[in-house]
């Protein structure tokens, strides 16, 4: 079912907020390592505090933003973009494989199971884009295929929205789980995306806006490739040449990660990328 109704960040903000609530995760920290985090980041905020001397109208301007983000539900958003670019980056210390990037706020778990060569589902509208055919093999560090890895992919429409983050959207356009075929490999006929702004209409957005900076992510893909026996990698995809690949919001960019798509006599975009992934 879908709505003609626009998305907000309030709306937008609230379902990452539900979905990340009932993930509700845990991590085995100890609370001799989880003292010796919360000592340098809080200490790490006084030192900001006193090297600027922040003022008391200033301080009590953060405390009411704190508190607008969270009443905002846009704590996922906000974190995602300016804070898990540095956790993936712990991650791909110990990874030989394919770069990693962010997950962002839109993941969405089950999407619909598709075959290694598919097109993802869409509006008659978005067949109206530009065809991108995404194709390419799933290995291991030695080079081999690997049979059933799975090709989670999702990426926003051509105005920056993502389905079941925005009530006007069917509920998984543009999103699948595809299976790769008995040598790992996957043919995707998907459309072409758009750079998007990431929700401004809310307390993140007024923190852009007044250090007069841009809320702009470049155009991408959405990735997460798992194997029996391997480590699943979560990335993104870029698209060279595109706008705001050297000032990415979400600093999420790397340069193995931009994909270089040629079109084809039928007018269709076509782009391969092969995913190489560590062992478990």
């Amino acid at each position: 079912m879908t709505t003609t109704e626009s998305p907000t960040a309030a709306g937008s903000g609230s379902a990452a907020t539900d979905k990340f609530k009932s993930e509700r995760v845990s991590a085995d920290t100890s609370p001799e390592r989880l003292a010796a985090i919360a000592k340098d980041a809080l200490g790490a905020l006084n030192d900001v505090i006193l090297k600027h001397g922040v003022t008391y109208p200033e301080y009590r301007v953060f405390k009411q933003w704190l508190i607008d983000v969270g009443e905002g539900g846009e704590w996922p958003l906000f974190l995602d973009v300016f804070i898990e670019h540095s956790v993936e980056e712990v991650l791909a210390r110990t990874r030989k494989g394919t770069k990693g990037s962010i997950e962002g706020p839109y993941y969405i778990a089950g999407a619909p199971e598709l075959p290694a060569t598919c097109t993802l589902p869409m509006r008659d509208e978005d067949k109206k884009i530009t065809p991108l055919v995404f194709s390419g093999q799933v290995t291991d560090l030695e080079g081999n295929g690997l049979a059933g890895a799975k090709v989670e992919l999702w990426h926003a429409d051509n105005d920056g929205y993502y389905s079941q983050f925005a009530p006007h959207l069917p509920e998984w356009n543009l999103r699948g789980t595809i299976i790769a075929d008995e040598e790992g490999r996957y043919e995707i006929t998907t459309i072409q995306p758009a750079p998007y702004k990431i929700p401004t209409d809310g307390p993140t957005g007024q923190f852009i806006e007044a250090q007069n900076g841009h809320p702009w992510r470049p155009a991408h893909l959405h990735l997460i490739v798992s194997a029996p026996g391997k480590e699943s990698v979560t990335t993104q995809l870029y698209f060279k040449g595109g706008e705001w690949i050297d000032s990415d919001v979400a600093s999420a960019t790397k340069p193995e990660l931009i994909l270089d798509p040629k079109t084809g006599d039928d007018g269709k975009n076509y782009v391969t990328y092969n995913f190489v992934l560590d062992p478990a």
